[in-house]
């Protein structure tokens, strides 16, 4: 099922790129701009739920849920959090810049608006690394790109 998402995405963001080729100052380049933007849309949106969309469905409740939070927080951070939220963070900064040098200050200022819930996530994974008590230096690229729970 998750492939179908997917090739749909593909297949959207294609058309996408297609009609963009046909966006003019006419009442047909503004039917394919209007379909350039929302095929877009739809197809980012079913690109990312078709490669983050939990498969399995969750067997937990309210009351297994308690537990299983308090022994994620006795768990010592692997640099995983680090990789992942210097990734973040990078990538901000480098989006940031191309606005600013593309769009000017005001743009630089909407995208770092649009931005700050993953500036924010990732500053947190970085953070909660640098300050545990206790540190797992190792970067495990296989439990990063996995789909199972540790």
């Amino acid at each position: 099922m998750r492939w179908l998402f997917l090739s749909a995405g593909v297949a959207l963001v294609a058309i996408a790129f297609a009609a963009a080729t046909r966006v003019a100052d006419t009442r047909e380049g503004l039917i394919s701009e209007v379909i350039t933007l929302l095929a877009g849309l739809v197809g980012i949106s079913l690109i990312l739920y078709g490669l983050f969309a939990n498969t399995r469905p969750s067997g937990t409740t309210l009351q297994a849920a308690g537990p299983a939070r308090q022994e994620n927080q006795q768990t010592v951070p692997t640099a995983n959090a680090l990789v992942v939220g210097g990734g973040g963070i990078a990538l901000a900064v480098v989006l940031l810049t191309g606005l600013a040098i593309s769009g000017g200050v005001l743009w630089a200022g909407l995208g770092l608006i649009l931005l700050l819930p993953m500036v924010a996530g990732s500053a947190y994974l970085c953070v909660r690394f640098v300050r545990s008590p206790e540190r797992d230096w190792t970067i495990d690229l296989r439990r990063l790109i996995s789909r199972k729970e540790p």
